[in-house]
């Protein structure tokens, strides 16, 4: 496929503001954050999900018919995930103004902030798990990935605000960003074992409809560029694919291991501030790829050129 920033900037800005607010979440439930600490982490979680937003509009043919995106609520995943990003945004602002006035409720505001991130993260998950016949999207590690990225990120960026705002919390924001991007790590390294090993379910015979064994393609089928030949294929060869694979597992995974250990022992805001910067940077990169790796049916005919 051929990744869309928009769509790369959307669903990280917004895993990452969904991580964020689930760590703010836990740091609550444990009794050790002070309501202007929360009250801070909660406008942060709310610019990146607004950000997320912002950025999905540039994906639109027409912005101005986006609110008819949530009709087909009964059926498709990406209405699902139109209605759950706002009412995410939504109960998370509730959460965060009522620490900021020091109002009551915040535990009830808080269990469904938590709820509505949850059912984000499945319905954003599920728009490419459930398009069954990208075999690289089709599989139960999109959603564990797109869960698991999300909580690393946003437990990175929880540490960082922790060492500025609130010291005793960064130990435990920081314990958790290290487990959660291993955790991620192990799981991105099965889901790319798992696609290095798919077989392609069609082949040049069954997508043209004949079954002589030696076809030779010496076209496209266009003399020039069309909607197929743009939007199903990337354009790249396997050379950059596998540069942007190394690229992410360092900047997403090695390197963000590597400077939270040492922002943590030393102790530095400034290698945890580096952390999540690395982090970010290596999962626009994870994204990318992850768009780019599904291999249209289709590119059997519009793409190969022997």
């Amino acid at each position: 496929m051929n990744p869309a920033f928009s769509v790369i900037f959307l669903t990280t800005l917004i895993g990452a503001g969904q991580g964020l607010y689930l760590a703010l979440f836990a740091a609550q439930l444990s009794g050790r954050a002070e309501g202007p600490f929360l009250a801070l982490g909660g406008v942060v979680a709310l610019a990146l999900a607004a950000g997320g937003l912002v950025a999905s509009f540039f994906h639109l043919g027409r912005p101005e018919r986006a609110w008819r995106s949530a009709s087909m609520w009964r059926t498709s995943w990406l209405s699902r995930e139109v209605i759950a990003l706002p009412l995410f945004m939504g109960t998370v602002f509730l959460w965060t103004l009522a620490h900021g006035l020091g109002t009551g409720g915040t535990l009830a505001l808080g269990v469904a902030a938590a709820l509505a991130c949850l059912t984000l993260f499945v319905c954003t998950a599920m728009v490419y798990a459930s398009v069954r016949f990208l075999q690289e999207w089709a599989s139960v590690y999109t959603l564990v990935n797109y869960a698991l990225l999300g909580l690393a990120s946003g437990s990175t960026l929880a540490t960082v605000l922790a060492a500025y705002g609130a010291p005793a919390l960064a130990p435990g924001c920081g314990g958790a960003a290290l487990c959660l991007t291993l955790l991620a790590a192990v799981s991105r390294g099965l889901s790319l074992r798992r696609n290095a090993r798919l077989k392609p379910r069609s082949t040049l015979q069954t997508a043209i409809g004949i079954r002589h064994p030696q076809i030779a393609q010496r076209a496209m089928g266009f003399m020039g560029g069309s909607f197929n030949t743009r939007e199903f294929f990337h354009g790249k060869g396997p050379g950059a694919l596998r540069q942007v694979k190394w690229a992410f597992v360092l900047g997403a995974f090695v390197l963000p291991l590597l400077l939270l250990a040492l922002g943590l022992s030393s102790p530095s805001a400034g290698l945890l501030a580096l952390a999540f910067v690395v982090q970010y940077l290596g999962l626009l990169a994870e994204r990318w790829f992850f768009l780019a790796q599904a291999n249209h049916p289709q590119n059997l005919y519009y793409q190969a050129v022997s």
